[in-house]
């Protein structure tokens, strides 16, 4: 994560310099009449301002809400994957024509067919860590699950097909 160093500018508003993991550098003043001003600055030279963007309070917050994600969550996040050896922790999100949709975790013998485990279920406003076996799958969840990449693909055939 990168790092953000706050400093007040008396009589102006306060004064935000984030450091990228990228090695960018940005600057965002928040004026106390409710002004924004954002400053880029070259990788090479952070003294040397390369573009600057001034925003009222509406277009800040219009913004702000786009960049946390409140209008659009990339796909790519559905199905991110982690790799350890050979253990494979997957995004998997349970498709409206899956076969396994109202069936519980015990009723699809999910372990014992795939050798895959779930290790949480993610729905919207909700999240369930290590599920109970009587826990019903819907469309629209994304669950966590661990195996190895035969056992995830195991898995994932048994919920597309029941």
């Amino acid at each position: 994560m990168g790092t953000i160093r706050e400093s007040d500018l008396p009589g102006i508003g306060k004064k935000y310099q984030m450091e990228t993991n990228s090695g960018g550098k940005m600057v965002v003043v928040i004026h106390d009449d409710g002004r924004r001003e954002l400053y880029h600055f070259l990788d090479e030279d952070p003294d040397e301002c390369i573009s600057q963007v001034s925003l009222d309070d509406e277009e800040a917050r219009q913004i702000a809400s786009i960049i946390g994600g409140m209008h659009y969550k990339p796909k790519a996040l559905d199905t991110i994957q982690v790799t350890l050896d050979e253990l494979v922790i997957e995004w998997q999100k349970i498709e409206p024509h899956f076969k396994s949709i109202n069936k519980s975790i015990e009723e699809l013998q999910v372990r014992a067919r795939s050798g895959a485990t779930i290790l949480a279920i993610v729905e919207k406003g909700n999240q369930k860590i290590n599920p109970e076996p009587e826990y019903k799958l819907m469309a629209g969840m994304t669950l966590v699950i661990a195996g190895e990449r035969k056992q995830i693909k195991l898995l994932h055939n048994l919920l597309l097909q029941g």
